[in-house]
């Protein structure tokens, strides 16, 4: 059942803060993602705007909170930090909260790099320049950079 009836023609700003408030009670959403999920229901951009800014100022919706549990939750399936700021640019975060969070030069990402690089291929470093590079597209994929790959294939 959708959070979301949409056959009342009029929407009020308390009907919309429930179904933002039960969108935010599932999981942490960005604002942008909660503004797009609530253009589903109103069509009414001010008063969107209006019911977004009252639960940021409320502090029930937080985008560095949001972005923290993506960050948390990208980090256990082993992406690495240009992946993971490439989604979190998708789902409206800013560049400057990116920046505060994601600091590509932390150890934290060689170290996930080279666990995930373990995971999936063992402990023995690759034998042939095929398998070097298959593993190495495998890392830039999940989304680390070519400095931390490097690091793992001396």
């Amino acid at each position: 059942m959708s959070s979301f009836p949409t056959d009342s023609p009029e929407v009020s700003a308390a009907s919309l803060r429930f179904s933002a408030m039960n969108c935010l009670a599932r999981r942490e959403h960005s604002a942008e993602e909660l503004r797009q999920k609530l253009r589903r229901r109103c069509d009414d951009e001010n008063l969107i705007e209006q019911v977004v800014a009252q639960l940021r100022k409320d502090k029930l919706q937080c985008d560095e909170r949001y972005a923290e549990a993506f960050m948390t939750m990208r980090i256990r399936q082993g992406k690495g930090p240009v992946r993971i700021a490439q989604e979190l640019r998708q789902k409206g975060v800013s560049e400057e909260l990116l920046s505060a969070l994601l600091d590509p030069s932390d150890s934290l990402w060689w170290d996930l790099a080279r666990e995930v690089r373990e995971r999936r291929f063992g402990g023995e470093r690759p034998e042939s320049p095929k398998d070097k590079a298959k593993q190495m597209r495998f890392l830039q994929y999940r989304g680390f950079t070519s400095d931390q790959i490097r690091t793992l294939f001396p």
